[in-house]
């Protein structure tokens, strides 16, 4: 590289994505820098092209490698390689830095030699900060979701209205479910109650872009492509990159979507539309798929594709019923899914929401269309507002709201798009009650033993779970249920109360990935069968999809349920900082 000298003038370059200063200060800060490189005449890379290369530098530690986890799957130890494409591959060329490979520095480090008065160069600060997908410019304003008509609701006949009002006695709603909303300044709590037995429990914490990301749609850099995990990273604007696997990725027109490999489909500073799919989960980032999927009351559309399809939930005379109304609804150029929701739905109603869907698409589109950097393009409606759209139905005898503000919002949303059950949107005024919400309902003390290790059963057998790195383990026993008749038909009582707990517990701790059971052992094979299809029958009470295999010749029932996001404990607590989660301390002492 030639030697501008040390009297040379770097020629101010040109903005690049990503700058977040003037043109003119960073040729000001260059021709600094250039005066004052080690031993007074050191050579620079032109000015521009060294102060670019640091401030284009991937979020990652100080050696220039981006370094990332994949959000499941292909295994914990994939870190983009620092040679790789869309790294810097080492330090900026205007000096070698120290501690090259060492420390979470968003800089190019702290370099060797000085100024000529002696005094030590200042470190050069990444522009944007981290999370901010390394770019600056004034941020963008999301597509939020478009919930409601300026129309107004449909009108519907009063056969129509009484139909869908569901079962009533003696002037109230009656449902198998109920759902409480409790709102804080810190978080969102969402209770779903079964009779007055705790089912699932949710938890959001206001303005949280980070972690909570699922289902919102993104422009996304793809900073490394990973040939040998059949992967890349993205950069999303979040403070971890995201990653996309292979299956994931739509293939361009011209290439086989079998053999095309991903290299040949992406290339790094590629810009990219995604969605996420799974929210990041500890050291893991979010998972990403180019299929994006915006999700309406009664149906879903999927954007520029041929898919078509109607829930199996439905029974086979509505699913012909809505297949009709679905071939003249259905927008030519994008896939549509009929929702369970959308049971005895109108055309009209069907219609006008996919009408509202596509406006939100066609909006999403023409943000995108402006974008020159990772960016958040479609931001999901908060957790309230997300589990009314997908689980309020009939079978909910109220919704039970303690914030006047989401009462209001939710009320209006649910009577635009199912008037026959505004009215089990039900606002409760702690003051007046005395009590706050989930004191009334006693979700608080069935929150502390769901966060509890051990779960008592009603004979006195117990469940203990544990959760690791790979999988979680459920251990069954006994304990204070030593039976009546024999020790093998206590045995098959015990497990059968512990299959239909474990299944409730899974839900209710949303606990996600490879799961172990260890059933305590039995002889007959016809009680292992028997608890095997009492266990699967409780899991299909669970919307989250879930695969059993048979019991082990161990007596181990090994299963899988689908995660998206961080488990009910994770979303309460945080790792202890004096044993790092392991549960001991080791004596100092001891090991000198």
């Amino acid at each position: 590289m030639a030697d501008t000298g040390p009297t040379s003038s770097p020629v101010p370059r040109k903005p690049q994505i990503g700058d977040s200063i003037p043109a003119k200060v960073v040729a000001e800060r260059s021709s600094t820098n250039t005066e004052s490189s080690s031993g007074g005449g050191g050579s620079t890379s032109g000015g521009a092209g060294s102060s670019g290369k640091s401030r284009r530098r991937s979020r990652g530690s100080g050696g220039g490698a981006a370094s990332s986890q994949p959000a499941d799957g292909g295994g914990d130890s994939t870190n983009a390689s620092s040679g790789g494409p869309g790294s810097d591959g080492g330090a900026s060329n205007s000096a070698p830095t120290k501690g090259g490979g060492g420390g979470d520095q968003s800089s190019a480090g702290r370099t060797q030699g000085g100024s000529p008065d002696g005094q030590p160069k200042k470190r050069r600060r990444r522009r944007g900060g981290k999370g901010k997908g390394g770019g600056g410019g004034s941020p963008i304003n999301p597509v939020e979701a478009v919930l409601t008509d300026d129309a107004g609701p449909i009108e519907l006949d009063e056969a129509t209205m009484e139909q869908r009002r569901g079962r009533h006695r003696n002037g109230q709603a009656v449902g198998r479910y109920q759902m409480n909303i409790h709102v804080t300044p810190e978080a969102t709590h969402v209770a779903v109650m079964e009779g007055r037995q705790l089912i699932e429990h949710y938890v959001s914490r206001q303005a949280d872009d980070d972690t909570q990301i699922h289902g919102n749609v993104y422009i996304g850099r793809v900073e490394n492509v990973l040939p040998g995990m059949e992967a890349a990273f993205v950069d999303i604007a979040t403070p971890k990159n995201a990653v996309v696997y292979r299956s994931d990725v739509i293939v361009p027109e011209g290439k086989s979507k079998k053999s095309a490999r991903i290299e040949e489909i992406l290339k790094a500073r590629q810009l990219i539309l995604c969605q996420v799919t799974k929210n990041p989960i500890a050291h893991k980032g979010a998972r990403l798929t180019q299929e994006v999927s915006l999700p309406g009351r009664f149906v879903v559309l999927v954007p520029n594709s041929s898919t078509y399809g109607i829930s199996k939930r439905l029974p086979d005379d509505e699913r012909k019923r809505l297949r009709k109304i679905l071939d003249k609804a259905k927008p030519s150029q994008h896939g549509v899914i009929v929702r369970t929701a959308a049971q005895n739905i109108t055309a009209e109603e069907i219609q006008r929401d996919v009408a509202r869907l596509l406006r939100q698409w066609d909006q999403i589109e023409a943000l995108a269309a402006k974008q020159t950097r990772p960016a958040l393009l479609y931001r999901e409606p908060d957790v309230a507002t997300r589990i009314v759209r997908e689980e309020f139905n009939a079978d909910y005898r109220s919704v039970v709201i303690d914030d006047r503000s989401l009462f209001d919002e939710l009320s209006e949303y649910v009577a635009s798009v199912s008037p026959a059950l505004a009215d089990r949107i039900q606002y409760y005024d702690p003051a007046a009650e005395g009590l706050s919400l989930f004191e009334r309902h006693h979700v608080y003390e069935q929150l502390h033993k769901a966060l509890d290790r051990k779960v008592w059963l009603p004979s006195g057998g117990s469940l203990i779970i544990e959760g690791t790195e790979a999988l979680t383990v459920i251990d069954v026993n006994t304990g204070r249920n030593v039976g009546k008749s024999s020790l093998e038909e206590t045995v098959f009582r015990n497990n059968l109360e512990a299959a239909v707990e474990v299944a409730r517990q899974l839900r209710l701790r949303d606990i996600g990935g490879i799961i172990v059971i260890d059933f305590v052992d039995m002889d007959v094979k016809k009680h292992r069968d028997e608890v095997l299809k009492t266990f699967k029958a409780a899991l299909a009470r669970d919307k989250t999809r879930t695969h059993v295999a048979p019991i082990s010749d161990l007596g181990l029932v090994e299963m899988t349920r689908k995660r998206i996001g961080e488990g009910l404990l994770e979303s309460f607590a945080d790792r202890c900082e004096s044993c790092e989660g392991r549960g001991m301390t080791l004596p100092e002492h001891l090991l000198g």
